[in-house]
Protein backbone atom coordinates (compact mmCIF):
# COMPACT_ATOMS: atom_id res chain seq x y z
CA UNK A 1 0.00 0.00 0.00
CA UNK A 2 1.08 3.56 -0.70
CA UNK A 3 0.54 6.33 1.82
CA UNK A 4 -1.19 9.52 0.76
CA UNK A 5 0.43 12.85 1.65
CA UNK A 6 -2.19 13.33 4.38
CA UNK A 7 -1.39 9.92 5.88
CA UNK A 8 2.33 10.67 5.84
CA UNK A 9 1.61 13.86 7.77
CA UNK A 10 -0.94 12.22 10.10
CA UNK A 11 1.38 9.38 11.12
CA UNK A 12 4.66 11.33 10.87
CA UNK A 13 5.50 10.82 14.55
CA UNK A 14 5.12 7.08 14.07
CA UNK A 15 7.16 6.99 10.88
CA UNK A 16 10.26 8.36 12.61
CA UNK A 17 10.12 5.74 15.36
CA UNK A 18 12.45 2.87 14.51
CA UNK A 19 10.03 0.48 16.25
CA UNK A 20 7.25 1.49 13.85
CA UNK A 21 8.34 3.25 10.66
CA UNK A 22 6.58 2.68 7.34
CA UNK A 23 6.26 -1.08 7.70
CA UNK A 24 4.90 -0.83 11.22
CA UNK A 25 2.32 1.74 10.18
CA UNK A 26 1.24 -0.58 7.39
CA UNK A 27 0.77 -3.32 10.00
CA UNK A 28 -1.40 -1.03 12.10
CA UNK A 29 -3.54 0.02 9.14
CA UNK A 30 -3.96 -3.63 8.15
CA UNK A 31 -4.88 -4.81 11.65
CA UNK A 32 -8.18 -5.25 13.49
CA UNK A 33 -9.03 -4.86 17.18
CA UNK A 34 -12.35 -5.51 18.92
CA UNK A 35 -13.14 -3.42 22.00
CA UNK A 36 -15.86 -4.90 24.20
CA UNK A 37 -17.26 -2.03 26.22
CA UNK A 38 -17.40 1.62 25.14
CA UNK A 39 -17.34 3.12 28.62
CA UNK A 40 -14.61 4.35 30.95
CA UNK A 41 -11.95 1.89 29.78
CA UNK A 42 -13.16 1.54 26.21
CA UNK A 43 -13.15 5.30 25.56
CA UNK A 44 -9.37 5.88 25.77
CA UNK A 45 -8.69 2.51 24.15
CA UNK A 46 -10.84 3.41 21.15
CA UNK A 47 -9.45 6.91 20.80
CA UNK A 48 -5.81 5.82 20.94
CA UNK A 49 -6.31 2.87 18.59
CA UNK A 50 -8.09 5.11 16.10
CA UNK A 51 -5.50 7.87 16.31
CA UNK A 52 -2.72 5.28 15.90
CA UNK A 53 -4.29 4.08 12.65
CA UNK A 54 -5.53 0.61 13.59
CA UNK A 55 -7.40 -0.02 10.35
CA UNK A 56 -10.47 -1.89 11.60
CA UNK A 57 -11.98 -1.33 15.02
CA UNK A 58 -14.97 -3.22 16.37
CA UNK A 59 -17.07 -1.79 19.20
CA UNK A 60 -19.45 -3.97 21.21
CA UNK A 61 -21.76 -2.35 23.78
CA UNK A 62 -25.52 -2.56 24.39
CA UNK A 63 -25.88 0.62 26.45
CA UNK A 64 -26.86 4.21 25.68
CA UNK A 65 -24.98 7.31 26.78
CA UNK A 66 -26.26 8.99 29.94
CA UNK A 67 -25.15 12.09 31.78
CA UNK A 68 -23.34 10.21 34.56
CA UNK A 69 -21.06 8.57 31.95
CA UNK A 70 -19.47 11.84 30.86
CA UNK A 71 -17.29 12.18 33.97
CA UNK A 72 -15.02 9.42 32.61
CA UNK A 73 -16.25 8.14 29.23
CA UNK A 74 -14.37 10.67 27.13
CA UNK A 75 -15.35 9.36 23.71
CA UNK A 76 -18.91 10.62 24.35
CA UNK A 77 -20.14 14.19 24.90
CA UNK A 78 -23.26 15.99 26.12
CA UNK A 79 -24.83 15.99 22.66
CA UNK A 80 -24.61 12.17 22.64
CA UNK A 81 -26.86 11.62 25.67
CA UNK A 82 -29.49 9.05 24.70
CA UNK A 83 -27.52 7.67 21.74
CA UNK A 84 -26.28 4.10 21.64
CA UNK A 85 -22.69 4.14 22.86
CA UNK A 86 -21.51 2.28 19.77
CA UNK A 87 -23.00 4.97 17.53
CA UNK A 88 -21.55 7.81 19.58
CA UNK A 89 -18.10 6.17 19.64
CA UNK A 90 -18.17 5.47 15.91
CA UNK A 91 -19.07 9.09 15.14
CA UNK A 92 -16.17 10.34 17.28
CA UNK A 93 -13.73 7.99 15.56
CA UNK A 94 -14.98 8.92 12.09
CA UNK A 95 -14.35 12.60 12.83
CA UNK A 96 -10.94 11.87 14.36
CA UNK A 97 -9.57 9.59 11.64
CA UNK A 98 -11.32 8.83 8.34
CA UNK A 99 -8.80 6.01 7.66
CA UNK A 100 -10.59 3.75 10.13
CA UNK A 101 -13.30 1.20 9.40
CA UNK A 102 -15.60 0.92 12.42
CA UNK A 103 -17.86 -2.09 13.00
CA UNK A 104 -20.51 -1.78 15.70
CA UNK A 105 -22.32 -4.44 17.71
CA UNK A 106 -25.12 -2.91 19.75
CA UNK A 107 -25.82 -5.97 21.80
CA UNK A 108 -24.84 -7.71 24.99
CA UNK A 109 -21.96 -10.15 24.54
CA UNK A 110 -23.25 -13.66 25.27
CA UNK A 111 -22.20 -17.25 24.80
CA UNK A 112 -24.34 -17.28 21.64
CA UNK A 113 -22.65 -14.43 19.79
CA UNK A 114 -19.15 -13.86 21.15
CA UNK A 115 -17.30 -16.48 19.09
CA UNK A 116 -18.88 -15.20 15.88
CA UNK A 117 -17.96 -11.60 16.76
CA UNK A 118 -14.34 -12.16 17.81
CA UNK A 119 -13.36 -14.52 15.01
CA UNK A 120 -12.35 -11.82 12.51
CA UNK A 121 -10.25 -9.70 14.89
CA UNK A 122 -6.52 -9.88 15.58
CA UNK A 123 -6.74 -8.71 19.20
CA UNK A 124 -9.53 -8.34 21.76
CA UNK A 125 -9.85 -5.70 24.49
CA UNK A 126 -11.89 -6.50 27.60
CA UNK A 127 -13.16 -3.06 28.62
CA UNK A 128 -16.20 -4.36 30.51
CA UNK A 129 -17.20 -3.58 34.07
CA UNK A 130 -18.62 -6.86 35.37
CA UNK A 131 -17.10 -10.19 36.28
CA UNK A 132 -19.43 -12.45 34.30
CA UNK A 133 -18.53 -10.65 31.07
CA UNK A 134 -14.83 -10.85 31.88
CA UNK A 135 -14.93 -14.60 32.43
CA UNK A 136 -16.96 -15.08 29.25
CA UNK A 137 -14.46 -13.02 27.21
CA UNK A 138 -11.55 -14.95 28.71
CA UNK A 139 -13.07 -18.35 28.02
CA UNK A 140 -14.09 -17.41 24.47
CA UNK A 141 -10.62 -16.04 23.66
CA UNK A 142 -8.90 -19.13 25.05
CA UNK A 143 -11.21 -21.47 23.12
CA UNK A 144 -10.88 -19.40 19.91
CA UNK A 145 -7.12 -18.88 20.44
CA UNK A 146 -7.41 -15.09 20.41
CA UNK A 147 -5.05 -12.77 22.31
CA UNK A 148 -6.72 -10.26 24.59
CA UNK A 149 -6.03 -7.65 27.25
CA UNK A 150 -8.08 -7.61 30.46
CA UNK A 151 -8.44 -4.58 32.70
CA UNK A 152 -10.46 -3.61 35.72
CA UNK A 153 -10.84 -0.29 37.57
CA UNK A 154 -12.54 1.05 40.68
CA UNK A 155 -12.11 4.18 42.83
CA UNK A 156 -8.38 5.08 42.41
CA UNK A 157 -7.14 1.57 41.55
CA UNK A 158 -6.67 -0.34 38.33
CA UNK A 159 -5.18 -3.56 36.99
CA UNK A 160 -4.46 -5.18 33.64
CA UNK A 161 -2.95 -8.29 32.11
CA UNK A 162 -2.53 -9.69 28.60
CA UNK A 163 -3.20 -13.21 27.40
CA UNK A 164 -1.53 -14.72 24.33
CA UNK A 165 -2.57 -18.28 23.42
CA UNK A 166 -0.16 -20.97 24.66
CA UNK A 167 2.27 -18.31 25.94
CA UNK A 168 0.74 -17.06 29.19
CA UNK A 169 -1.76 -17.76 31.96
CA UNK A 170 -5.32 -16.67 31.33
CA UNK A 171 -7.68 -14.63 33.50
CA UNK A 172 -9.21 -17.80 34.95
CA UNK A 173 -5.74 -19.07 35.95
CA UNK A 174 -5.57 -16.09 38.31
CA UNK A 175 -9.15 -15.55 39.46
CA UNK A 176 -10.63 -19.05 39.02
CA UNK A 177 -14.36 -18.21 39.13
CA UNK A 178 -16.58 -15.12 39.33
CA UNK A 179 -17.19 -13.90 42.89
CA UNK A 180 -20.69 -14.30 44.33
CA UNK A 181 -23.12 -11.60 43.22
CA UNK A 182 -22.95 -8.33 45.19
CA UNK A 183 -19.82 -9.36 47.12
CA UNK A 184 -17.54 -7.00 45.18
CA UNK A 185 -18.89 -3.42 44.94
CA UNK A 186 -19.04 -1.63 41.60
CA UNK A 187 -18.10 1.94 40.71
CA UNK A 188 -21.70 3.14 40.98
CA UNK A 189 -21.64 2.09 44.63
CA UNK A 190 -18.15 3.24 45.67
CA UNK A 191 -17.18 5.71 42.94
CA UNK A 192 -14.33 6.13 40.47
CA UNK A 193 -12.13 9.03 39.45
CA UNK A 194 -12.31 9.48 35.68
CA UNK A 195 -8.55 9.55 35.13
CA UNK A 196 -8.19 5.99 36.49
CA UNK A 197 -9.82 4.26 33.49
CA UNK A 198 -8.07 6.87 31.34
CA UNK A 199 -4.66 5.61 32.46
CA UNK A 200 -5.54 1.92 32.42
CA UNK A 201 -7.37 2.12 29.08
CA UNK A 202 -4.37 3.87 27.53
CA UNK A 203 -2.18 0.98 28.72
CA UNK A 204 -4.60 -1.50 27.15
CA UNK A 205 -4.32 0.35 23.84
CA UNK A 206 -0.53 0.18 24.16
CA UNK A 207 -0.68 -3.59 24.69
CA UNK A 208 -2.75 -4.01 21.51
CA UNK A 209 -0.38 -1.79 19.51
CA UNK A 210 2.71 -3.65 20.75
CA UNK A 211 1.11 -6.98 19.89
CA UNK A 212 0.28 -5.83 16.35
CA UNK A 213 3.77 -4.41 15.80
CA UNK A 214 5.59 -7.28 17.51
CA UNK A 215 7.69 -4.90 19.61
CA UNK A 216 8.45 -4.52 23.30
CA UNK A 217 7.29 -6.75 26.13
CA UNK A 218 3.63 -7.56 26.68
CA UNK A 219 2.03 -8.11 30.08
CA UNK A 220 1.90 -11.84 29.42
CA UNK A 221 2.41 -13.72 32.65
CA UNK A 222 2.07 -10.55 34.71
CA UNK A 223 -0.65 -8.52 36.41
CA UNK A 224 0.07 -4.80 36.51
CA UNK A 225 -1.67 -2.99 39.36
CA UNK A 226 -1.66 0.69 40.17
CA UNK A 227 -2.86 3.04 42.87
CA UNK A 228 -3.45 6.53 41.51
CA UNK A 229 -3.41 8.14 44.96
CA UNK A 230 0.09 6.92 45.80
CA UNK A 231 1.31 6.43 42.20
CA UNK A 232 2.50 2.95 43.08
CA UNK A 233 2.69 0.48 40.20
CA UNK A 234 3.32 -3.22 40.85
CA UNK A 235 4.07 -5.87 38.25
CA UNK A 236 3.11 -9.22 39.76
CA UNK A 237 4.29 -12.46 38.17
CA UNK A 238 1.41 -14.86 37.57
CA UNK A 239 1.51 -18.65 37.73
CA UNK A 240 0.35 -20.68 34.73
CA UNK A 241 -1.81 -23.27 36.45
CA UNK A 242 -1.81 -26.58 34.63
CA UNK A 243 -5.17 -27.43 36.21
CA UNK A 244 -6.90 -24.29 34.87
CA UNK A 245 -10.45 -25.16 33.87
CA UNK A 246 -10.14 -23.55 30.43
CA UNK A 247 -6.45 -23.39 29.42
CA UNK A 248 -4.99 -26.19 31.56
CA UNK A 249 -3.68 -29.58 30.51
CA UNK A 250 -7.13 -31.16 30.84
CA UNK A 251 -9.68 -28.38 30.45
CA UNK A 252 -13.19 -28.92 31.76
CA UNK A 253 -14.59 -25.79 30.11
CA UNK A 254 -14.81 -26.55 26.40
CA UNK A 255 -18.07 -24.75 25.62
CA UNK A 256 -19.25 -21.33 26.73
CA UNK A 257 -21.77 -20.50 29.42
CA UNK A 258 -23.25 -17.11 30.35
Amino acid sequence: MEFSNRQIERYSRHLVLKEIGIEGQKKLLGSSVLVIGAGGLGSPVLMYLASAGVGTIGIADADEVDLSNLQRQIIHSTKDIGKPKVQSAKETINVMNPDITVNTYQDFITKNNILEIIKNYDFIIDATDNFLAKFLINDACVIAKKPFCHAGVIRFQGQLMTYVPSKSPCYRCVFKNPPPEDVVPNSKQVGIIGATPGVIGSLQAMEAIKYILGVGELLTGYLLTCNMLTMEFRKIKLPHTHDCAVCGDNPTITTLVD
